[in-house]
């Protein structure tokens, strides 16, 4: 390959001198063949692309490459991801940039992935940035000087256009980047398209397909003990009475030295073959095995939280056995992730979220169904074709296996030869826009009118004439539902018009900065100017209150309906809070979500509130998250109305849902190292403060239970700034 010669070239547009050493850093000695593709149609050139190419056939170099040439020209680089840990595997992959100093400068990269109301000036000096979706629109609502520099926008898991939550916030981010920013290049990278020709043709890209994989993939279907595969290859599986076929056919894997990998339908259904497996696995592992995933069974421990589902993991861990899906604690999928990663997990049981969220190839992947729950049609649906291919593109680990092996388990009384018709005969569904959806086109209408006040409704019509949903819909009706939008959101405030320009009332700006629903910042607005001015700042009046707005609006996620043994905890509530109400409540509009948040910040621990309201540590966090973040919108909406004596009890109910804690601890908690559990354990001993910690002695610090030496020692260090 002429790019591995050593070479230095100039740094002109398409001639990089860096590389040689990149594909040398990254252990290519040539290119894969897709590589060379995007090669010869301008990856490296500015050039507009689309690439479509199986997992693992290396659309992250190609990415680099693409990255090479652009900050060869001080010019910046932005990576899209849909899912926050993509954006973070993409940012530890990146930062090799800075490790070797590829283009002969230090480059800085930069991770953007949370808080969509945070300011992105702080990026300003990053040469790469890795974002989600979700953060580059609110960026771009910001309008930040430093978007002007970016020369190349690359966008992973590009075919999630077509997904109902997340496709119409990537189709409005391509389609405002191609008008404002259109002299950098667009790189959209995803491994299944089926209608490629038609994405690229609106993208304005030129297309790179390729169904070359460093592994091959052979797709079968088990049934009756035999697995019949596409190469025209049979194998025989000894199937046990008491395992599930989906178990015996991974733990045939296993024994041959691979690593398997099953997609189950539902959390309970993961951690219930990995249970069964783990016995059956541990008698594959080696000495060294075994003494290895027992020490990661021990780290989880001390790590992880002390719920029965943090426990069933260390179990399973202690067998080379591991399961994951989104009720687990970020920790816990951590350690679970990087052992898996090093081979000390043999067989993983997870939820579908994994095949886009993290990168964990196995040699075998095994679906134990195709049936998925479906909470919109409150029912178990198939999963679409493109699903399927997705999931089974996982398998074969390229430094380890010849070819990777996708398998469906027969059941859910479909047969076979129609599973094998469908799925691996089957081509993935088209791509198609959600953007017409209410929500989508009330956020992204407020969205264009409040980055460019003063805009003509013929303007904003051009934008959206210019959308995928245009592209494949009729042209005329899109533009009547931007019309009616335009009514709606001009009828509730949040923009103004005249002489067919439209410009953001101040409450309207707010909400698109606040990376709101407007549907749920007007109920917001609106709940604000129903709570009386009684002129008390307490820190307490209107809590459940406000849980409850919260818990209950559009924007939040995920919402967890109650349960009848939840009935009695409801009431109880109820009665013993009926003069915080600012409107009627009863038993029926509560929600699990607002119970778990009302006992968090009441400081119950996660055990508690996982046995008492069977709420897992990962969706108590994203509850937690959710809350913190929508009472801070409730806040700034306040703070907009005018309303100063709300905003004491709103920011102290901010931090009560950050820490986990009752108002007492806030003061404690401003310290580093110094969580909910530490907080109260100072607390209690009588330090109820800063102030009494700048008092009392180093000594009597480190007596106190959970704190010890080290931490007085770092907590008297600290305390010299509020003195």
């Amino acid at each position: 390959m002429r790019l591995l010669d050593g070479s230095k070239r100039d740094s002109s547009r398409g001639r990089s001198r860096s590389l040689p050493e990149l594909l040398k850093i990254m252990g290519y000695s040539e290119l894969y063949p897709p590589q060379e593709l995007a090669m010869s149609k301008g990856v490296t050139e500015g050039k507009n692309l689309l690439i479509v190419t199986p997992t693992a056939s290396g659309k992250t170099l190609t990415a680099m490459m693409a990255a090479i040439s652009v900050l060869e020209r001080d010019l910046k680089v932005v990576y899209l991801t849909p899912l926050r840990a993509l954006a973070s595997e993409k940012y530890h992959d990146f930062k090799l940039f800075e490790k070797y100093h590829l283009i002969g400068k230090q480059i800085k990269v930069r991770i953007a992935s949370g808080d969509y109301s945070s300011s992105g000036r702080r990026l300003s000096d990053a040469d790469i940035i890795i974002s989600t979706n979700e953060k580059m629109d609110s960026l771009l609502r910001q309008r930040v000087d430093w978007l002007q520099n970016v020369g190349l926008f690359i966008t992973d898991e590009f075919h999630l256009l077509s997904d109902p939550e997340r496709g119409p916030t990537l189709e409005m981010l391509l389609t405002k980047i191609r008008k404002r920013y259109s002299e950098a290049q667009i790189l959209a990278l995803s491994a299944t398209v089926a209608n490629s020709s038609e994405l690229a043709e609106w993208l304005d890209c030129d297309l790179v397909v390729s169904s070359w994989r460093p592994t091959k993939l052979v797709e079968g279907i088990f049934e009756d003990g035999i697995s019949t595969m596409n190469d025209g290859t049979r194998f025989t599986v000894k199937v046990s009475t008491k395992a599930a076929a989906s178990i015996d056919v991974a733990v045939d894997c296993v024994a041959k030295g691979g690593q398997s990998l099953i997609f189950a339908e539902t959390r309970r259904r993961c951690v219930s073959l990995a249970v069964s497996a783990s016995d059956t696995v541990r008698q594959t592992l080696t000495k060294k095995d075994a003494i290895m995933a027992g020490e990661v069974s021990s780290k989880l421990l001390k790590k992880g939280d002390d719920t029965d589902l943090t426990m069933e993991l260390a179990k399973v861990l202690n067998k080379g056995v591991a399961f994951h899906h989104a009720g687990l604690s970020h920790q816990c999928r951590e350690v679970v992730e990087t052992a898996y990663t090093k081979g000390i997990i043999k067989l993983i049981v997870a939820t579908p979220t994994l095949a886009s969220g993290v990168n964990l190839p196995a040699r075998r992947v095994i679906l134990s169904s195709v049936m998925r729950y479906d909470l919109k049609h409150g029912g178990y649906v198939p999963i679409s074709i493109m699903e399927y291919k997705q999931l089974c593109g996982r398998a074969g680990r390229p430094q380890y296996d010849e070819k990777g092996e996708g398998i469906i388990i027969a059941n859910d009384n479909i047969s076979g030869e129609d599973l094998y018709d469908h799925y691996i005969n089957g081509t993935p569904e088209k791509i198609r826009s959600n953007l017409m959806n209410a929500k989508s086109m009330r956020s992204h209408v407020l969205s264009t009118v409040a980055e460019v006040p003063g805009i003509r409704r013929s303007e904003i019509h051009g934008l959206f004439a210019n959308t995928l949903c245009a592209y494949h819909r009729d042209k005329a009706f899109l533009l009547d539902k931007v019309d009616d939008t335009l009514y709606y959101l001009e009828e509730q405030r949040l923009i103004k018009s005249k002489n067919d320009r439209y410009i953001p009332t101040s409450f309207g700006r707010t909400i698109s900065l606040l990376y709101m629903d407007p549907l749920t910042g007007v109920q917001f607005r609106d709940f604000i100017g129903m709570v009386d001015r009684n002129g008390s700042e307490s820190q307490e009046n209107h809590t459940l209150t406000y849980l409850h707005i919260v818990t209950s609006c559009e924007d939040f996620y995920p919402k967890l309906q109650s349960r009848r043994k939840d009935l009695e905890s409801i009431l109880d509530l109820l009665s013993k809070n009926e003069s915080q109400l600012v409107i009627p409540l009863d038993e029926h509009v509560f929600t699990r979500s607002l119970l778990v948040l009302h006992n968090w910040i009441q400081e119950a621990g996660v055990r508690q509130i996982s046995l008492e309201l069977g709420v897992e540590p990962g969706d108590l966090y994203r509850i937690a998250e959710a809350g913190e973040r929508l009472v801070s919108c409730l806040y700034e909406i306040a703070k907009l109305c005018g309303r100063d004596d709300l905003l004491l009890e709103l920011d102290t109910l901010r931090k009560r849902i950050k820490y986990g804690a009752k108002p007492e601890l806030l003061s404690l908690l401003r310290l580093t190292g110094i969580g909910r559990a530490r907080a109260r354990s100072l607390f209690d001993a009588g330090v109820t403060s800063t102030k009494d910690l700048i008092e009392v002695d180093e000594q009597y610090i480190a007596r106190i239970p959970k704190i010890g030496t080290t931490m007085a020692r770092r907590i008297k260090k600290e305390t010299i700034k509020f003195m």
